[in-house]
């Protein structure tokens, strides 16, 4: 019974992992440095929605995506991943971690350790001087996401997909799934 339930694990953890990008290993060049310092309180408090993203077999299905997170007491993220089947009214999956950040004094690059098996690291490419949006990446530069406070204009999200291209991204493989209202 243990072992079905760690597998059962592993699967709810790669199932959702399409909210956070895999540390390293890619075969890509490498993810561009983050360009803005994040103000922690203001940046990881509440809800963001994700509304582009490079796709991945994990995220097959997933829409109405949306990253919360909560600032701890000792420095650390609390961080909770949720996304729908199919529908942003069929069924949710949902994934909490604890992230640490690994740049000290910019607050832009965040590991998450789901459970105990799965450490993704994530960083924040760039933002919005009013923290309306956010673009992020993986270190190896294979993974990409774009998310917002509230649901895009088509005006906005084209904005942000130029954006992402001028950070060096394939943006004609983005895929855009249907938001979560908020």
């Amino acid at each position: 019974m243990p072992a079905f339930r760690l597998i059962a694990a592993a699967a709810l953890i790669l199932a959702m992992a399409g909210c956070a990008s895999l540390s390293g290993g890619g075969s890509g060049p490498g993810a561009p440095q983050p360009l803005k310092p994040i103000d922690a309180e203001r940046f990881y408090s509440g809800r963001w929605l994700e509304v582009g993203r490079l796709p991945m077999d994990i995220t097959e299905g997933c829409v109405a995506a949306a990253t919360a997170y909560a600032l701890r007491d000792d420095g650390k993220v609390d961080v909770r991943d949720t996304c729908h089947v199919d529908t942003p009214e069929g069924r949710e999956r949902a994934i909490s971690g604890v992230g640490t950040f690994v740049d000290s004094g910019t607050n832009a690059k965040l590991r998450v350790r789901y459970l105990w098996l799965i450490v993704w690291e994530y960083w924040v490419l760039d933002r919005a001087e009013d923290y309306s949006w956010f673009i992020s990446s993986d270190p190896s530069f294979d993974k990409l996401f774009i998310y917002t406070r509230e649901i895009p204009t088509p005006e906005q999200l084209d904005a942000l997909v130029r954006r992402a291209a001028e950070l060096g991204y394939d943006t004609d493989r983005l895929e855009f799934p249907e938001p979560l209202a908020n």
